[in-house]
């Protein structure tokens, strides 16, 4: 029974470590939504015919998402390159100035309310494991995680297919609807619902409060779609 009791007490943490994926799909999904539609919206005041709105609407997406994919690939490459820029930076720090780099350790820990005293056990075991000496400074003084190495391509398969998915969502309505003015009209209410769903699901993730994020998600992403469509319309 004291087995089964402390078995029970067991604590056990539970994280949400997907930020990097969120952010990856709030970026795709966010374009999405509002680039196709004021493409679509303000091609509406201009033609009424389904087709060419179509047309344009896929070739948008299509060259979106690859843009937007690549940007992402880039950035997570540059943040790549920069986390080992500054990991061959601290290597070389640990090995010829050791005792500027022992001091450094000294004043992270002092941060976090030790004492010199406390702090001395410490830095003499850092000094002692080159590795995660490097590892503590790379954390805890320049604030770097190890970025996963399938990250660039992994952020750029995330965005482009949010963002595709995204496009389809306020272009839908002109592929079954054969007029553009009733397509446009449906559109709108579709983005609006779909802003609405995707910021309340995003906070489920994120731990923000779901209604909240919804809507802060429309109305973001209403001014953007707005703002969007009236620059569209002007220039169609």
């Amino acid at each position: 029974m004291i087995g089964d009791t402390h078995a029970s007490d067991t604590h056990i943490e539970s994280h949400f470590t997907g930020t990097e994926t969120v952010r990856d799909i709030v970026i795709g999904m966010a374009d999405g939504l509002t680039v196709p539609f004021a493409l679509a919206a303000g091609l509406s005041g201009a033609i009424d015919s389904t087709r060419i709105i179509i047309t344009a609407g896929l070739a948008e997406i299509a060259a979106g998402s690859i843009a937007m994919g690549l940007g992402g690939y880039l950035a997570a490459k540059s943040d790549a390159e920069h986390y080992q820029s500054e990991r061959n930076r601290e290597e070389t720090e640990v090995t010829e100035r050791p005792e500027d780099e022992a001091a450094e350790v000294a004043d992270v820990l002092t941060t976090y309310g030790m004492t010199a005293d406390e702090t001395t056990p410490v830095v003499d075991a850092m000094r002692k494991r080159p590795t995660a000496w490097v590892d503590f400074m790379m954390r805890f003084e320049l604030g770097l995680e190890k970025p996963d190495p399938k990250r660039a391509l992994l952020s750029a398969l995330t965005i482009a297919g949010a963002y595709i998915a995204g496009g389809f969502i306020p272009l839908g309505p002109y592929i079954l609807l054969p007029k553009a003015s009733t397509a446009l009209v449906a559109s709108v209410a579709i983005t609006l619902l779909a802003l609405a769903i995707f910021g309340y699901v995003k906070g489920r993730f994120t731990g923000a409060p779901p209604a909240r994020s919804a809507i802060q998600t429309v109305l973001i992403g209403g001014v953007a779609a707005g703002a969007a469509f009236l620059i569209a319309r002007a220039i169609s």
